[in-house]
């Protein structure tokens, strides 16, 4: 399948497997492959590191362990438990080789990202986190740093997620106010300037809460176990507030939701951009791939995984947290989002991560 600019879609991703870009020593499942992404998965080695890092341009991840970065090495034939508050580096089951016109992305899964944990694809050479540049061969790593909950975790765990892209595919602001205007992205107002912009919702639009707070010293969350949890047991539910905002409390992690309802359209993909530090002393940005097809016909609310800085911070009912970037596939994929892989968030609202029992 030849395709022009742009994502590469699920059948293009097949066709890199077939060709060796994409390769793993048991294979990749079809359970890996997403409308417009690749699920990766751990592998067969993992360490405990002193500290997050980026290799020396040119020089390997090893290269940088053995620089006496290495705490020690995790035994992966039985599950293994990643604490809170450390960083670990997972040699992923995936490798590359890519075409000298293809680069890649990564970013945390979505259930990943709301569970608090971070995590950012690492590469040999790499100057940059979540990048593998056009042309990489090489192995992939996974830096994993659980923030507010251990998690336990085993060979074919799937915590990020990589996409691919050909030439230029970000939409700038006239294509993307084009775009909205012909087939609108979310319901309301578009504040458009460098992305879609996107308010958080604090106002109670049912009976539930309208966020989430994670509670600390709660026990592991298996990553492997979807609908085991009890969301009390990790969450404290938010009401509504009565004057309109919420502080958040430094240190702290939150789930709300957008107040839009957003539409991703089969030809386009959209990923939610690093916070601007102008719009507040907080983070809204773990889990930012939207897949084609996300909320296609009736709208679905972007959920944010927050977290403040070195400051309490007040979070107003409507106030801009986040922006959306658009990019163009380079074809449409046969399956959208949410079409036959029942899918957990197609047309959610507040929701938490698939491993809790949702009531």
């Amino acid at each position: 399948m030849i395709a022009g600019p742009g994502v590469l879609p699920a059948e293009e991703i097949e066709a890199l497997i077939a060709s060796g870009a994409v390769n793993a020593p048991a294979g990749l499942k079809p359970r890996q492959i997403q409308p417009a992404s690749l699920d990766l998965t751990i592998g067969a080695r993992a360490w405990r590191a002193r500290a997050s890092f980026l290799p020396s341009r040119g020089g390997s991840v090893a290269e940088r362990l053995e620089d006496g970065l290495l705490m020690h090495e995790l035994d992966l034939s039985r599950p293994a438990i990643l604490e809170r508050g450390c960083v670990y580096l997972v040699e992923l089951a995936e490798r590359l080789r890519l075409p000298a016109d293809i680069r890649a992305a990564a970013n945390p899964k979505s259930s990943t990202g709301r569970i608090d944990v971070f995590v950012r694809l690492v590469v040999d050479g790499g100057g940059s986190f979540d990048e593998a540049p056009a042309g990489y061969e090489g192995p992939l790593y996974a830096e994993i740093s659980p923030r507010t909950f251990s998690i336990v975790i085993r060979p074919g765990s799937s915590l990020n997620q990589i996409r691919f892209k050909r030439g230029e595919c970000r939409l700038g602001d006239s294509e993307l106010a084009a775009l909205h205007a012909s087939a609108p992205l979310i319901d309301g107002d578009a504040s458009i300037a460098g992305g879609i912009g996107l308010c958080v919702q604090l106002r109670a639009s049912s009976r539930g809460p309208v966020g989430w707070r994670g509670r600390r010293h709660a026990s592991l969350i298996d990553v492997d176990a979807p609908g085991a949890l009890a969301a009390e047991d990790y969450f404290e539910p938010i009401a509504a507030p009565a004057s309109g905002f919420i502080i958040l409390d430094p240190d702290e992690f939150y789930i709300l939701a957008s107040r839009e309802a957003l539409v991703v359209p089969p030809d386009f993909a959209a990923e939610m951009t690093p916070i601007d530090p102008g719009l507040g002393e907080f983070r809204v940005h773990y889990a930012g791939f939207f897949d084609p097809g996300f909320g296609w016909r009736r709208g679905s609310r972007a959920v944010l995984e927050v977290r403040s800085h070195d400051a309490p911070f007040v979070l107003e009912d409507g106030q801009l947290v986040a922006r959306l970037a658009y990019e163009r596939m380079a074809a449409r994929p046969r399956r959208l989002y949410g079409e036959d892989l029942s899918s957990h968030y197609q047309g959610q609202g507040l929701r938490l991560s698939k491993h809790f029992r949702q009531e």
